[in-house]
């Protein structure tokens, strides 16, 4: 699909979604957000899908979260936020009935770690880094946070969190982000192979299997995901991220001041 911010292409059993804002480090704007539902609920309902590959269109990103332009001119907006989106893409990606299989090709960074961390399982670039930034900015990364407390656990989630540093793609095969970390060049094709191998398995024993280990994780969810929202809607209207992020498009460092406590 020419021009499209998602790319949706099947070969045999095999649906693979790319994310295709390469100049923009693939950030998700509101449409890119609507074509990516739109994607993985094609490849959910189509019968001729067995396992789905989900990657980033370029070398350098896998996706680097929430397009920060949209965000800001989105707040005014009532249910129109792209965390709103959100909500509804890890929703999606949670009730997913087929196995989701990432190829990390590069940084994953924001809500694009907590889009990885959706997948079932993840063939990470030896370049890649995994990270969330959002304090930077005078925000928090609350739409993630129950994805990577489930995979982290509080202190590492803590951990980068409130540094907004990186970590690279060893590191995260050590902490258990990632399965498997491969060059660069061999990841799309491993993920495509590993899709194939899992996709002559029962559908049936693959679904109930898929939901029933997410249920013994977290029953709650979605509970989660409504409470974060809000929490982010709090701070995303507050001066704190008005001023991270002009800085960011700014390009110049954030002025953090003393605020008025938010409720």
């Amino acid at each position: 699909m020419t021009g499209s911010t998602v790319l949706y292409e099947q070969q045999n059993e095999i649906a693979t979604v790319t994310l295709n804002r390469p100049d923009a480090a693939n950030a998700l704007n509101p449409e890119m957000l609507d074509q990516l539902l739109a994607a993985l609920a094609r490849a959910d309902a189509t019968e001729g899908v067995r396992a789905v590959v989900l990657t980033g269109a370029g070398e350098r990103n896998f996706c680097s979260g929430a397009d920060l332009t949209s965000f800001r001119e989105a707040i005014a907006i009532p249910h129109g936020h792209p965390h709103n989106r959100f909500v509804q893409l890890f929703l999606r990606c949670r009730h997913f009935t087929k196995p989701l299989i990432g190829a990390i090709n590069g940084n994953a960074l924001a809500g694009g770690f907590g889009l990885a961390l959706s997948c079932d399982l993840l063939v990470a670039s030896d370049t890649a880094a995994f990270g969330t930034p959002e304090v930077r900015v005078g925000i928090w990364p609350m739409m993630i946070t129950s994805l990577v407390v489930e995979h982290l656990g509080p202190k590492r989630t803590l951990e980068l969190f409130m540094t907004g540093q990186r970590v690279n793609a060893e590191t995260a095969l050590q902490w258990g982000i990632v399965n498997e970390v491969l060059p660069a060049d061999v990841v799309k094709e491993r993920a495509l192979q590993i899709a194939q191998d899992v996709a002559q398995w029962s559908p049936d024993a693959l679904r109930r299997g898929r939901a029933a280990v997410y249920e013994t994780v977290n029953r709650n969810l979605e509970a989660r995901l409504a409470s974060l929202e809000n929490e982010l809607s709090i701070l995303a209207s507050g001066p704190s991220f008005q001023e991270g992020a002009a800085a960011f498009l700014e390009k110049r460092p954030p002025r953090f001041g003393p605020t008025e406590r938010i409720p």
